[in-house]
């Protein structure tokens, strides 16, 4: 029987009404604040970097922003959005100045959307701008103007505040996680010298830019000092380590694109141009980047992100009929790095025996990689290790997907309930046997000798880097007692002494699954709670004990232990992951020795020292 379809079936939404629809659209996932990119922090983003980009245009030199647990405040000490239009800025969509290249010429918010999204997913959204002694205030819920106030003279200095409350109702239980901001607002610092952040009190500033970027990131295991060159809409700073892969931190317009695009293409090629013109050499492109950590920044007109998140750069011009992006890029990268190793022959002594390095170990692997190949092809990856999701089934060759995703799982009754719950579209099973080999300072040559590793490289589809990568999410799914914890670590060490790339572009999760199950028989079925901490568990005891019957407490110790209808709402739209992420002034190199180096005095202090009482209390 034919659907009906007639004028009927045609609807025209309000604008917060088709942002409230399809939030995903303008800030990527919701999630309630337990990981960096979750949507809070997506709505706290766009409000600063309206404070940037007046900051950009030579206007105040200071950012004030206050989170606490269900509100953020920013304050920027800029022009002030004019008083007349206030309303219009923060709730008609197509509206705003960066409209006007003139008034902001190399703004990161170019469609007028991201104020926008935030006022219509608060249930508080209060703006204020104050201009000239006077000040204008309005305030909102869902979208909806609530109160317009008059225009009324202050002593204020010049700027615009913006208060929200994202609405608990599309949040669910959210709550802010200052820690959470502290990269971006460190970002923000690096990419506007001269700018100062303070956040919950805490200042950032930073006089070097990318260099202090860098610096922050790598330890004494560098082989040169960073190489640091700025020009007026560009600027990078590279230098190498021991640590295997690629590290690179690019920005466009003073946003992240951890998903890089094309300006981080042109950088990597650029690089590897310097290298071969200071040395007269055809280097193999890998033999110039193993290894290296570089941050590029650029500052180009009118962006083109691949959506609204703006993780990705899509551009490929400087500027509307502007130089070609990528030629623009290349060539400065080239000719300042060739120029700096003219001037600096210590430096391009300790690069070129990098690189000659990196050439050896290579040519080493290449006999290993054969080998271990051809053990994957007898070991018929797709049947024994991989359970596959049919997207990629049907097409071998099909693009990465944002939906797909595949769980490391160890253990025949885990692999058996992952496999039993998934949708086997778009979900994958990775199945370990046993606990990884700790990698920490060994070398990739481990990775094709291990047939456990060297399978789930394959699988990835990451032997060459992540560009090929299968997976959008890649998770860890262990067992959250003391075996399953250290699989989890050393799964964790793997994929950052090989693939930290996989972790520095947020692709790998850990699956957070409920520590006890409460329920109660009311009538013919249950009323039944998952639980994912005490908390959670003591208020599901005290509702369910207001009814009559005896409440069952279960304490899950294994994914096996978890039947698969009961697993399937573990691993579905509402799946709890947390993002494994590098704090935002750490060293890998540092880090990993910490704690999967040597047992040291300092790592069992700090065990000691941050020992919860309730371990304690049931060792």
């Amino acid at each position: 029987m034919a659907v009906k379809y007639d004028e009927s079936n045609i609807k025209t939404l309000d604008w917060y009404e088709h942002i409230r629809m399809r939030p995903g659209m303008y800030i990527g996932k919701l999630g309630d604040g337990q990981s960096p990119d979750d949507g809070i922090y997506v709505l706290a983003k766009e409000v600063i970097d309206n404070s940037i980009d007046e900051f950009a245009m030579g206007a105040g030199k200071k950012i004030e922003i206050k989170m606490e647990d269900h509100s953020c405040r920013v304050r920027d000490y800029g022009r002030g959005i004019p008083l007349e239009k206030v309303i219009d800025c923060v709730s008609k969509m197509n509206t705003g100045g960066k409209y006007d290249s003139e008034a902001f010429q190399k703004s990161v918010g170019m469609n007028g959307v991201g104020t926008k999204a935030v006022n219509a997913l608060s249930t508080i959204f209060v703006v204020r701008s104050i201009r000239d002694g006077k000040v204008k205030k309005a305030e909102f819920s869902k979208g909806i103007l609530v109160k317009d106030y008059p225009i009324t003279s202050t002593t204020e200095k010049n700027g615009t505040e913006i208060y929200f409350e994202p609405d608990n109702d599309l949040f669910k239980n959210f709550r802010f996680l200052p820690a959470y901001m502290e990269e971006k607002i460190w970002n923000y610092a690096y990419l506007n010298t001269g700018l100062s952040l303070v956040m919950n009190d805490k200042t950032y500033v930073s006089p070097n830019g990318l260099l202090d970027l860098l610096k922050s990131r790598v330890d004494e295991t560098i082989r040169y000092d960073v190489i640091h060159c700025k020009s007026k809409d560009i600027e990078f700073a590279i230098t190498h380590s021991n640590m295997e892969g690629e590290h690179y931190f690019s920005f466009v317009n003073g946003q992240h694109t951890t998903q890089g695009g094309t300006h981080q293409a042109a950088f990597r090629e650029g690089i590897v141009k310097g290298a071969r013109d200071h040395f007269k050499k055809e280097f193999d492109a890998s033999d110039v980047r193993n290894c290296i950590i570089g941050a590029i920044s650029v500052r180009i007109q009118e962006p083109v992100f691949e959506s609204q998140t703006k993780t990705k750069l899509g551009s490929t011009t400087t500027a509307p009929n502007g130089p070609a992006l990528r030629s623009w890029i290349v060539d400065f990268v080239s000719k300042e790095m060739d120029n700096y190793l003219h001037k600096n022959e210590e430096t391009a002594k300790k690069l070129l025996d990098r690189i000659n390095q990196n050439e050896k170990l290579r040519k080493e692997l290449a006999g290993v990689k054969k080998l271990a190949n051809e053990r994957a092809k007898k070991a018929s990856i797709n049947n024994s290790k991989l359970t596959d999701c049919s997207v990629h089934l049907t097409d071998v060759k099909n693009p990465l997907h944002k939906e797909t995703m595949i769980f490391l799982t160890e253990g025949n009754s885990a692999s058996s309930s992952v496999k039993g719950a998934r949708n086997p579209k778009t979900q994958a099973v990775f199945s370990l046997r046993g606990k990884p080999k700790n990698s920490f300072g060994l070398s990739k040559k481990l990775v094709y000798e291990n047939e456990e590793m060297n399978l789930l490289q394959a699988a990835l589809d990451i032997e060459n880097g992540i560009e090929d990568l299968r997976y959008d999410k890649v998770i860890i799914a262990t067992d959250a007692d003391v075996d399953g914890m250290h699989i989890r670590l050393l799964l964790m060490t793997f994929f950052l002494q090989f693939f930290p790339e996989l972790v520095e572009q947020k692709h790998l999760y850990i699956l957070v699954t409920p520590l006890f199950r409460v329920r109660q028989k009311q009538g013919n079925k249950y009323d039944t709670r998952f639980c994912y901490d005490e908390a959670e568990r003591d208020r599901a005891i005290e509702e369910l004990s207001k009814h009559k019957g005896e409440v069952e407490i279960t304490r899950f110790k294994g994914l096996g232990e978890v039947n698969v209808d009961e697993f399937k709402s573990f691993i579905d739209e509402n799946m709890r992951l947390e993002s494994v992420t590098m704090p935002p002034d750490a060293s890998l190199g540092k880090m990993l020795e910490y704690y999967m180096g040597q047992n040291t005095q300092n790592r069992q202090d700090y065990i000691v020292k941050n020992l919860r009482t309730e371990a304690v209390e049931e060792l």
